[in-house]
């Protein structure tokens, strides 16, 4: 089927397909799903060859050919920010060469490097206005709604969107990540509403510890974004908001991508009890965040190395999405599979959700560089973060955290956890000996090799530093989201160690 008839024929035919959306709860619809969004992927990627600059010279002749005869997404190529965005400019990335009128420029939160432009059609912005009111709608009502977008606003991309798509749905304050300002919003507005409040879970964290309100007395719910989630955190913010749930997401494809619902909460406690479940569902002891995803509008791959690929199915976008590697490590499965395997296990379904959606599974371990390294052995910010959830006065204590990988003057290889205190002057942490040797046992539980490798350097390798706030490594300011990874140049001094 030619470029031009596909282009012509896709939007009708699923245009018409939309009308039997709420089949996509039915275990029986799936496959014609997967196929519909496998048949819109392709009708992006002929428009993207014939009208889009940059991808047109990027897939070259290799990729003429890919789209002729049998299509197979797996002979086009991957692209990343690396070596496709960073290598054209956004007026290329576009189709027909230039930025579409009505468009929306929003910059990421450059947590992985510098920040990059990216650019939202009127349809772009029209989905996710359909995605952020559906799931408003399912998951919280309407009555007595009021939305409250704590994600840092300006130019960053999330928080714009997140204020552009709920607006008119019910009412909606942008406050940003201003503990102060939200605190006096609750204080303003009172406790007759239902408060969903989007926020970064370390942002949340931070607001129920230094909060003076008795929150138990509002109605809130809390939709968390950016990072991962792990159970410690989700329990602890569990008392003091009704439901907590994560978004997945990213500003170089969509602000919401996928999310957390009854059945993959419930999967993922189940397997954060039961370590070997977690490894035959997932491959790894501890569970990655599990999410459900529209396969209609999104095709999602996974390399031979675990990193997932994503297209994004729609036609009317401002740029083409094609095979795009965020690097990060997961995969995807069918419902039918997994109702399989768990039944394998003895487990049913209805079991883990009484109600439930069919719609395929995502789940996501996190990127594939976020840890860092000592002598060998991997560190994860996650475990890091379980370790401090699960301490009565450490949660309280910590703001934030993050993880130091350098070598000393003697080019030793050295990791240091170093933690951000609060202002809670009464939550008081274990000495520095006690502490570093409550980190050191409880890393040993995520990681056996970690006890091996730490005695073979004699403990040497490892340090816990505490930091007052906004001193240290928590010094730099403006950043939309925690940076918890630091890696230090050689052998650096101690003394730029505390500058880093």
């Amino acid at each position: 089927m030619s470029a031009h008839l596909l282009e012509w024929v896709v939007p009708r035919v699923t245009g018409r397909f939309r009308v039997a959306r709420s089949l996509t709860h039915s275990r029986f619809f799936q496959p014609a799903l997967a196929r519909a969004g496998r048949l819109r992927a392709r009708a992006v990627y002929l428009k993207a060859v014939k009208s889009c600059p940059a991808y047109r010279d990027f897939v070259g002749e290799e990729g003429e050919r890919a789209g002729r005869g049998r299509w197979r997404m797996s002979s086009l190529p991957v692209t990343s920010k690396d070596d496709y965005v960073k290598r054209y400019g956004i007026d290329a990335r576009c189709y027909g060469g230039r930025i579409p009128s009505g468009a929306v420029l929003d910059e990421s939160a450059g947590s992985t490097g510098p920040p990059c432009n990216w650019v939202r059609s009127v349809d772009d912005r029209e989905y996710q206005r359909r995605v952020t009111h559906s799931i408003f709608k399912y998951r919280y009502g309407l009555e007595g709604g009021f939305v409250l977008n704590c994600v840092a606003l300006g130019t960053w991309a999330v928080g714009v969107a997140l204020s552009m798509s709920a607006a008119g749905l019910t009412l909606l304050k942008s406050v940003g990540p201003n503990a102060q300002k939200l605190e006096d919003t609750l204080v303003e507005f009172g406790k007759g509403y239902r408060y969903l409040l989007f926020a970064y879970a370390p942002f949340a964290k931070h607001f129920v510890n230094r909060t003076r309100l008795e929150l138990g007395g509002y109605d809130l719910s809390l939709v968390v974004l950016g990072e991962p989630l792990s159970e410690p955190l989700r329990d602890f913010l569990l008392g003091h908001f009704k439901t907590v749930i994560s978004a997945f997401g990213a500003t170089d494809l969509d602000p919401s991508m996928a999310g957390e619902t009854r059945l993959t909460i419930a999967l993922r406690r189940m397997c954060a009890a039961d370590p070997r479940l977690s490894l035959e569902l997932f491959g790894r002891e501890t569970p990655p965040m599990i999410f459900q995803y529209d396969p209609f509008e999104y095709v999602v791959e996974t390399t031979e190395e675990g990193q997932l690929l994503f297209t994004v199915a729609r036609l009317r976008s401002a740029a083409p999405k094609i095979r795009y590697n965020l690097h990060d490590l997961g995969g995807t499965m069918t419902f039918a599979e997994l109702a399989e395997r768990l039944a394998a296990r003895g487990v049913e379904i209805s079991r883990l959700a009484a109600q439930h959606s069919a719609l395929p599974i995502l789940y996501v371990h996190g990127r594939d560089d976020y840890s860092v390294s000592v002598c060998g052995v991997d560190l994860r910010p996650t475990h890091v973060e379980q370790i401090i959830c699960a301490h009565p006065e450490m949660v309280r204590a910590v703001n934030s955290f993050c993880l130091m990988s350098y070598e000393d003057e003697r080019v030793d290889q050295r990791v240091k956890i170093c933690l951000e205190l609060t202002d809670e002057r009464d939550a008081l942490l274990p000495p520095p000996v006690e502490l570093r040797g409550l980190f050191f046992e409880a890393l040993t539980r995520f990681n056996p090799d970690f006890r091996t490798t730490l005695e073979f350097a004699n403990g040497a390798g490892f340090e816990v530093e505490c930091y007052e706030s906004g001193t240290g490594p928590f010094a730099e300011s403006g950043r939309a989201k925690n940076l918890y990874i630091r890696r230090v140049a050689k052998s650096a001094s101690a003394d730029e160690r505390r500058e880093s």
